[in-house]
């Protein structure tokens, strides 16, 4: 049979819940979410009274502190209702995930309701964390058995990436296999196939091996912040460490899963290190006094105004007192740090011999171990466990990555004379002469070690997932500078890859552009602009432009703005496809250069836009010139239309240094455009960017002819700077804001037209070029780039 999921069904609001219903419906699918009746209410009451419990979490999702919605419209495809009068709107629904509460006995009751509900072929999936899904399908019909699963999302469903899928006994194959497709490339995930055993793969690592960690602290006298910088990004995982991390999650959230984990874990030789006394002890503190973390203000760490300064105190384990902060350094640390591979910056790190090198060596050591002894148990692929550890808590490496990179042999005999026992099945493999638990070849993995054949098993490569390390590896890199890339992906499409810091844009960026440009004329027919780094881009080199600024040097400053004028320019109107891949961030330049681009495949988690205003300037790599022509442009080609609300639209987000929330919002905001795609899962972006590039050759793409800009003229200019002026009477504006801001004004407005006109893109980009220069002397433009090159975040002098 073959399943289509085109309308979804949510049982449950919570910030899990809602969190699923918006992700599904980001995606463009209708979604029924149904929860509780509202107390106090009966039948017959009106809709929205009886459904308040879920209108109630969606309003609270819409303010969330991270983003859960894409766009504001995705609300819009979401139907809500309650449990008592509405079960029905489910008859129709192709996947129906329940997220309730964490009770055996109400997920069955609910069940039992859902299967007289749902039609037949209906896919029925529990969010559950840790219950036996075998148990919470007992009793049901065949029809539901066969139809039934685990989909754990991990929160929030966003943002994380990791989907774990647990079939039930009776689960049909076709089943998994459409609910891991739509996972992977409808949802975005990283979709992990796991064992119906207690907390699965991931909860399980977090319990045990994270319990591990702080235990191991605390008895030997390592500080929260030791312990964070320790198990943060020194070893390829998140700065947040262990325990910022509990605050994140949650502290009540962290002892609740490893409680309910202990019992059910019977015969796991390790589940006494969630009884350990001192982590009981410490955590015990915390929640007595109601110090659960972020939601409460007060975890492992607190805030403290110190005499007009916020700092973060952290607990001190021993006394439980707040103390005040201090620079955690360990000489391990300051020798390793600079080692760009993870696996070496590991490898180094633990042959130390300090307190950092023991405590690391230590957690990794009962981590890799501990993964041994699961495989089997949990999952039968290692794959399965180590993507279950990067995808769910964002690690780099999983554990059988890292033992690679420390190497197996040589490591097994200091884990087990340290008392960390190995699983019987690697010392066979190492016996076999098998000395890695992954094949790999030209830098991409082509085996892995299958310990119940013992012997090593191919991966089929996934043609969506194209590695730019691997082209590297595999001799496609076809130019290199200190600054960027030109490889060859094959089909006639090539991939300019930054790799500077943040992939600033500078001169060597530039010159590879150059470079693409002449290769382009002579062996490829289309480019793709996009990387693997953790920005798209952070845009233009501000340390050159700060130092010029010292200078005094306006010529060179007029050189780059012209440079990146130029080249915004020429990727525009190029007579060959260019497809920009954004992600994750791309402000100032790297805005300019995606908007530049014919055509955009963007991840949907793109934080795009034009923040010059946070370093005193204005864009000048022909952002203000684009706004205009994809937001004012499209209005006034309509009779008698008015300028003022589209101009104030591009103003306002201009001067306001606005970066949008996702992909789908920078469409709202005409930085992306109706043409562009969004793609949900990153580890597809570059493949599906060289779809759209290639396709747009065998299209015979030839390039688009020149477009004049709207300028709206001096009136529309003056009510722009009427409203900066009440802006800045009202104490909204500093003084140089409002300066910014007029001139930027200037340039939207087309300078000192006397009257509306179309003019030619270059008249836009010299306003934007002369407004550069001036504001790149003033003293108090300086202040600020020097202020977000030494504190990351904007000045406003």
């Amino acid at each position: 049979m073959t399943y289509h999921i085109r309308k979804v069904g949510v049982i449950g609001s919570g910030t899990m819940g809602a969190g699923i219903a918006t992700l599904v419906a980001g995606v463009g699918l209708p979604v029924t979410l149904l929860d509780i009746a509202a107390k106090d209410t009966k039948a017959g009451d009106p809709a929205a009274k009886r459904s308040a419990v879920v209108i109630d979490n969606l309003n609270k999702l819409k303010k969330s502190r991270i983003p859960a919605i894409f766009a504001p419209d995705d609300v819009d495809r979401i139907t809500v209702g309650n449990l008592d009068d509405d079960l029905n709107l489910l008859a129709d629904a192709d996947w129906i995930v329940e997220v309730i509460v964490e009770k055996l006995d109400v997920k069955q009751a609910l069940m039992a309701k859902l299967d007289e509900v749902r039609k037949s072929g209906a896919i029925i999936s529990s969010n559950t964390s840790g219950l036996s899904i075998n148990a919470i399908a007992e009793g049901r019909s065949d029809d539901f058995r066969q139809h039934f699963l685990g989909t754990h999302f991990f929160n929030p469903p966003r943002h994380l990436k990791l989907l774990e899928i647990i079939p039930g006994k009776e689960t049909l194959p076709e089943v998994v296999e459409t609910m891991r497709q739509f996972g992977d490339r409808i949802l975005g995930k990283g979709v992990v196939i796991a064992k119906d055993t207690p907390n699965f793969i991931a909860n399980r690592f977090i319990s045990i091996a994270g319990g591990f960690a702080t235990a191991y602290a605390i008895d030997h006298g390592y500080s929260v912040e030791e312990v964070d910088q320790l198990t943060g990004q020194i070893i390829g995982r998140p700065k947040s460490g262990t325990f910022r991390l509990s605050d994140i999650v949650g502290n009540d959230i962290s002892v609740h899963v490893a409680q309910n984990l202990y019992p059910a874990i019977p015969d796991d030789e390790s589940r006494e290190i969630i009884k350990h006394e001192g982590t009981a002890r410490v955590y015990n503190f915390l929640l007595e006094n109601k110090f659960l973390g972020d939601k409460t203000g007060q975890g492992f760490f607190k805030k403290v105004d110190n005499n007009g300064q916020r700092e973060f105190w952290p607990l001190d384990l021993k006394t439980l007192e707040y103390v005040p902060p201090t620079k955690v350094r360990f000489d391990s640390v300051g020798k390793v740090r600079k080692i760009e591979d993870t696996g070496e910056r590991i490898k180094a790190l633990i042959n130390e011999s300090d307190r950092a090198a023991q405590y690391v060596w230590n957690v990794l050591a009962y981590y890799l171990a501990y993964a041994s002894r699961r495989v089997g148990e949990i999952a039968d692929d290692l794959i399965s466990i180590d993507n279950a550890n990067k995808w769910g808590f964002a690690h780099e490496m999983g554990p059988f990555e890292i033992w690679d990179a420390i190497g197996v042999r040589e490591t097994v005999q200091r884990m087990e004379q340290d008392g960390y026992k190995v699983a019987e099945w690697v010392h066979q493999m190492l016996a076999q002469g098998c000395e890695t638990f992954y094949q790999r070849s030209n830098g991409a993995i082509t085996g892995v070690y299958d310990p119940a054949k013992q012997a090593y098993v191919l991966i089929q490569p996934d043609e969506r997932v194209i590695n730019v390390a691997a082209l590297r590896a595999n001799g496609k890199e076809v130019e290199r500078n200190s600054g960027a890339s030109l490889h060859d992906l094959g089909d006639g499409v090539a991939l300019l890859e930054f790799h500077t810091k943040a992939n600033a844009l500078d001169e060597d960026v530039f010159k590879m552009f150059d470079r693409a440009f002449t290769r382009l004329d002579t062996d490829f027919d289309a480019l793709v602009i996009g990387n693997q780094g953790d920005y798209f881009s952070a845009g233009a080199n501000l340390f050159v432009m700060a130092m010029a600024m010292q200078n005094g040097d306006f010529a060179a400053i007029e050189q780059m703005i012209r440079a990146g004028q130029d080249l915004a320019m020429r990727l525009r109107y190029f007579p060959k496809p260019i497809v920009a891949a954004p992600f994750n961030m791309a402000v100032g330049g790297g805005c300019e250069f995606t908007m530049g681009s014919q055509r955009v495949v963007a991840h949907s988690e793109l934080y795009i836009g034009l923040v010059e205003m946070g370093v005193g300037v204005v864009p000048a790599f022909g952002g203000c010139k684009e706004m205009l022509r994809r937001v004012v442009n499209p209005v006034m080609q309509v009779q008698y239309a008015e300028v003022l609300p589209p101009l104030q639209k591009v103003f306002e987000q201009i001067a306001l240094a606005k970066v949008s929330t996702s992909a789908m919002e920078a469409r709202t905001m005409g930085i992306l455009s109706s043409k562009d795609r969004i793609v949900m899962n990153r580890d597809h972006l570059i493949y599906e960017a060289k779809q759209t590039a290639a396709e747009m050759a065998r299209s015979g793409y030839t390039g688009i002819p020149r477009e004049k800009i709207y300028a709206s003229g001096r009136d529309a200019k003056a009510a722009l700077i009427m409203g900066v002026y009440g802006l800045e009477q009202g104490k909204y504006a500093t003084a140089h804001e409002a300066k910014i801001a007029r001139k930027l004004a200037h340039i939207l407005t087309g300078g000192d037209l006397t009257a509306p006109a179309w003019v030619d893109e270059q008249y836009i980009l010299d306003l934007e070029r002369e407004a550069f220069l001036s504001l790149a002397g003033e003293a108090k433009t300086l202040e600020r780039i020097q202020h977000m090159l030494m504190n990351n975040k904007p000045l406003r002098n």
